[in-house]
């Protein structure tokens, strides 16, 4: 019989590969678009993207249209919200560092997604998650942080930055998962895809609104870039879809973990894209985040701490 108990695995490795595209994409639109026009293109342009594969969703499975408690609202205001923190914060810390260790600074969201989901939807932590979580956040460190010389503030802001960008993403996946289980009575690709909707959605319009008030010009300039930008648009909706999708079925802190493997996929496009090399220190984090992934999708992770 079909169990739908191991899909999160495949979908988050599938939202990885498109976040990892999308970041490439919106990390090229910082520069003429500024840090909020290239946040916008992932929301503007992702939204319409969002009503087809809801569109589809519903005819294939024959859903009706939810109806989510009015928890769904708060929940769905937070993920939304810290996600645009979060982006913008990720694209001024890429263009201070390099793609590949901004990333490793990001994917220290995992142990705080971990925390967030047990303090705010009581998610169950195990003792192979746990062990997981801190060899694969060891590895992140590793890979991230560089040692010798002098630390002036410039060279710790894109540090910080990245933390704080972590810090925001983490919220936003305990806020989008806690709006996900909120939708009852559809199957869980109708509860992912109608919360995708709708977080597309508040993002649209707050940064819109945002933009006109305070750069309308960036707007203008948004429309006429509208070819790359809708490819952009297309990635972050496509990976959206497979982190709520992966959300729906397991806490938070499992995909986060689990999307530690960003960092490979992230590391072979900046090394083919960007010409940014490897070091044998970065390799060697790089090697704790697939052990601490491995221990996180192996069999005996399902054991409870007391």
């Amino acid at each position: 019989m079909f169990s739908t108990a191991t899909l999160w695995i495949p979908f988050t490795i599938v939202a990885s590969l498109g976040q990892v595209a999308r970041n490439a994409m919106q990390r090229s639109l910082t520069g003429p678009l500024g840090t909020w026009g290239a946040t916008n293109i992932r929301f503007l342009f992702g939204f319409p993207f969002s009503l087809v594969f809801f569109a589809v969703v519903l005819t294939i499975s024959g859903d009706h249209l939810p109806r989510p408690a009015a928890s769904f609202w708060p929940w769905l205001a937070l993920g939304a919200l810290t996600q645009i923190i979060g982006t913008g914060m990720m694209l001024v810390a890429m263009n201070d560092r390099s793609f590949v260790v901004t990333t490793a600074y990001l994917k220290t969201e995992a142990i705080q997604t971990a925390i967030f989901g047990f303090v705010f939807l009581g998610d169950q932590l195990t003792l192979m998650k746990v062990v997981a979580i801190l060899i694969a956040s060891t590895g992140v460190i590793v890979t991230a942080l560089r040692f010798g010389g002098e630390r002036s503030f410039a060279e710790l802001r894109p540090t910080v930055i990245g933390l704080v960008a972590a810090a925001a993403f983490a919220l936003s996946a305990v806020g989008y998962r806690g709006a996900i289980i909120t939708v009852q009575g559809v199957s869980f690709v109708t509860a992912a895809t109608y919360t995708l909707v709708w977080g597309l959605f508040v993002q649209t319009v707050a940064l819109t609104i945002y933009l006109l008030w305070r750069a309308p010009k960036i707007l203008s300039a948004i429309v006429g870039m509208w070819r790359p930008s809708m490819l952009a648009g297309f990635m972050g909706a496509f990976a959206s879809q497979f982190w709520f999708l992966a959300f729906a079925l397991t806490p938070a802190a499992n995909v986060r973990t689990l999307a530690l493997v960003e960092v490979l996929f992230a590391q072979a496009v900046a090394y083919y894209s960007f010409k940014q090399p490897i070091s044998a220190r970065e390799l060697g984090g790089i090697v704790l985040i697939v052990i601490g992934v491995a221990l996180l999708v192996a069999p005996g992770s399902a054991l409870r701490l007391r």
